[in-house]
């Protein structure tokens, strides 16, 4: 079934202490635009996420929003200068010495006031398992957001094949109509030329040459099975699985062609009126097929 291009989905999830929150939301784009937007300090995972875009989505304006809270997963290490210690233990010692004979000891409390005997650094993170957290997330996103293009485009599916049908109930009363176009062309041909030629005899022959040339001027079976055949391939497109949005907006195209040859041959009121209809049924269909995926 077809998909709209429009549509929204959110992921939220605590992977390795992050509390990670995926936003994708995308409209109507002739091609597929992804644009990205990420926490500075996890930009290095902005193509792994565009990847994992451009597998879930064929085209459409697309942007993803990744916010992260990773205050959980904050590891830090705390580290001793023993070296720096022992010289600053033996700098103490030395003083008391100085001071005279009271007794005086070291301690590790008053040793960790000094500068730099105690330094606190933040862990390597692990980006390649940072990028796949997110890549996670990213993917229960765009599972939502195509749920939802997928209902919508069941809308879409449901409206564009009711037209279908319009335009086949169109185009079998312009095949009923068109030979009765040239039974009332022959009638009227022949009443003017009796009408003209009251006392000359009328030559059959004439009449149903000259009816003949009309009939292969106002033809319009090759276009009218055409028009069907077309209907019957956006029929099929509704029902696949794959992208069909631009193949669609094609065939919309030549139908709207078949529709103005029929117009431009006939120049019978009935089906002139039936024509308008028609064009104005696949215009409504080519709006609809702008959404389309």
């Amino acid at each position: 079934m077809i998909k709209s291009m429009t549509g929204y989905g959110r992921a939220r999830e605590m992977r390795n202490s992050r509390d990670i929150t995926v936003e994708v939301r995308a409209v109507n784009n002739r091609y597929l635009d992804c644009t990205v937007k990420l926490p500075r300090l996890y930009i290095f995972a902005e193509d792994a996420l565009k990847q994992r875009v451009q597998r879930a989505v064929s085209r459409g304006k697309v942007d993803v929003f990744v916010t992260v809270d990773a205050s959980a997963a904050d590891v830090t290490k705390v580290a001793v200068n023993r070296e720096l210690a022992g010289q600053y233990a033996a700098a103490l010692q030395e003083l008391a010495e100085v001071c005279g004979p009271t007794a005086y000891k070291v301690t590790p409390e008053i040793l960790a006031r000094f500068p730099d005997v105690l330094s606190v650094t933040k862990a390597d993170e692990d980006l390649d398992a940072v990028r796949e957290d997110l890549c996670a997330v990213l993917d229960e996103a765009l599972e939502s957001f195509n749920r939802m293009r997928a209902v919508e485009g069941a809308r879409l599916a449901q409206d564009i094949g009711g037209r279908l049908s319009a335009i086949e109930g169109y185009t079998g009363t312009v095949e009923a109509r068109s030979p009765e176009t040239v039974a009332e062309y022959r009638a009227k041909l022949t009443a003017r030329m009796q009408e003209v030629l009251q006392s000359v005899s009328l030559d059959p022959q004439r009449i149903l040459t000259e009816a003949a040339v009309y009939a292969d001027k106002v033809a319009v079976d090759e276009e009218t099975v055409r028009l069907r055949s077309h209907v019957a391939q956006l029929r099929t497109m509704l029902e696949s699985g794959e992208p069909m949005g631009r193949k669609m907006d094609f065939l919309i195209q030549e139908v709207n062609r078949e529709a103005n040859t029929i117009g431009s041959k006939c120049n019978d009121v009935a089906i002139a009126q039936v024509v308008v209809n028609l064009k104005a049924e696949v215009e409504k269909m080519r709006e609809q097929v702008q959404n389309v995926e």
